[in-house]
């Protein structure tokens, strides 16, 4: 593979790498593809905005992808699936049916707690006032 960065800047080039970060892989897998350290890469990705376009293009592709994925997940699909089994008396037998998929709680869950963390998320804080005269009397009890 081509090591010097100048060969990186084609069109061609910097569709492979839009396409490896699309398919999921990290920017230290693409600098292993390339041939180069991810020290190395990580410099590119500084110094060429085609680079680092190409690597945020693809990374965008594939989250957009998972986010999908969640939010279909999350709610539950309907899917149609085709299969194909060998007869031997007729050959092969296609069947297709569609299978449902229910919602599933662990993506709903981790949906809700991102899209509405005020709300959903673990840990929830409030915030309690007072003046510090309603406190006076219970401070002198608590004294006693």
């Amino acid at each position: 593979m081509a090591r010097r960065k100048d060969e990186w800047l084609t069109t061609e080039a910097l569709l492979l790498i839009e396409g490896w970060a699309r398919d999921g892989l990290t920017a230290r897998e693409i600098a292993q593809n390339i041939g180069v350290s991810h020290v190395t890469f990580y410099r590119w990705v500084d110094e060429e905005e085609t680079i680092r376009k190409a690597l945020w293009n693809g990374r965008e592709v594939a989250n957009r992808k998972l986010e999908n994925a969640l939010f279909k997940r999350a709610l539950g699909f309907f899917e149609t699936e085709t299969e194909i089994t060998d007869d031997e008396k007729n050959g092969h037998k296609v069947r297709t049916y569609t299978r449902y998929y229910p919602p599933d709680t662990g993506a709903l869950a981790f949906a809700m707690k991102n899209r509405m963390p005020e709300k959903w998320r673990d840990r929830q804080t409030h915030q309690i006032t007072a003046d510090i005269e309603d406190l006076t009397p219970l401070a002198e009890l608590l004294k006693q």
